[in-house]
């Protein structure tokens, strides 16, 4: 940050100012001036103010750079996956409490519904007599509907966003694996190895810590390619994927057009490989 101008002048403003920083280059100064020559040249009367005009600057630079991350294409989506993921926590957590309380008040009720689907037994609680339970369960199936709107809106988005990573992986899939990344710029800077151990933090950690087999995929298990594989070629499965979507994940980002001719060629060499493995 530096408050000299083109020619050699000082300037305080704000606007300039940070433009300067964003452009500064070899030939400019990359520090700030003392105080003390910007008060020669009867810019700040202070060092007090001098203090306030370097915190204006950074203040506006901050502000650009959020509006500037809040601009790019995949903003919206990587909001509407982390809804989707915090909807889910909250009709499992709910669906765990309402559950015990209904087998509290119901004690055979474990026995009986221990083996229904989850949005069954709320069904049937849904209809009970106790009025608190029935308007819980109620609650939980709405935020249910909820979900599975909310997933199909996350996947068309994906469809039109992340085009080439979602006609690979599925829209939902690609989706949760930008978010997973932080967004479509950093996964496209990953290398394919990386994406394909994106949601498997844990194990990879728990690998170098203590040497515990390394983990052969994350997120990417979702796909039905990598789980409906043959168990000893999931690792290759998940691999040779990754590798494909870290192609997609650049061509999404600097070119943002479905690539028809990458697709079909990924693809094939996909299915030829899962051929070989069957």
């Amino acid at each position: 940050m530096n408050w000299y101008g083109n020619s050699g002048s000082y300037s305080t403003d704000v606007s300039e100012a940070s433009a300067r920083v964003r452009n500064n280059t070899d030939s400019s100064p990359k520090h700030l001036c003392d105080w003390k020559e910007l008060q020669s040249a009867g810019l700040v009367s202070s060092r007090k103010e001098y203090i306030s005009a370097v915190r204006n600057v950074a203040q506006a630079m901050a502000e650009e750079g959020i509006a500037a991350a809040l601009s790019e294409k995949d903003t919206e989506l990587l909001q509407m996956v982390r809804m989707l993921d915090e909807l889910d926590e909250v009709i499992n957590l709910l669906t765990e409490r309402l559950t015990e309380w209904h087998q509290s008040t119901t004690p055979d009720s474990s026995r009986k519904y221990n083996r229904a689907a989850s949005k069954k037994f709320i069904q049937t609680i849904a209809k009970s007599k106790n009025l608190s339970m029935r308007q819980v369960a109620r609650e939980i199936l709405s935020l249910t509907n909820l979900r599975l709107q909310l997933m199909k809106d996350v996947s068309r988005m994906a469809d039109e966003v992340i085009p080439n990573m979602s006609a690979l992986v599925g829209g939902l899939v690609a989706a949760r694996l930008v978010s997973r990344a932080g967004g479509l710029t950093l996964i496209s800077r990953m290398a394919a190895s990386s994406i394909q151990v994106l949601g498997a933090e844990s194990a990879l950690f728990s690998h170098i810590r203590s040497g515990s087999p390394s983990p052969k995929h994350g997120l990417i298990f979702q796909h039905r390619r990598v789980h409906n594989a043959p168990r000893g070629v999931r690792g290759k499965v998940a691999r040779i994927l990754a590798a494909k979507l870290a192609i997609a994940a650049r061509i999404d980002a600097f070119r943002g057009e479905l690539d028809e001719a990458f697709l079909a060629d990924a693809n094939e060499k996909i299915d030829r490989m899962m051929e070989e493995a069957a």
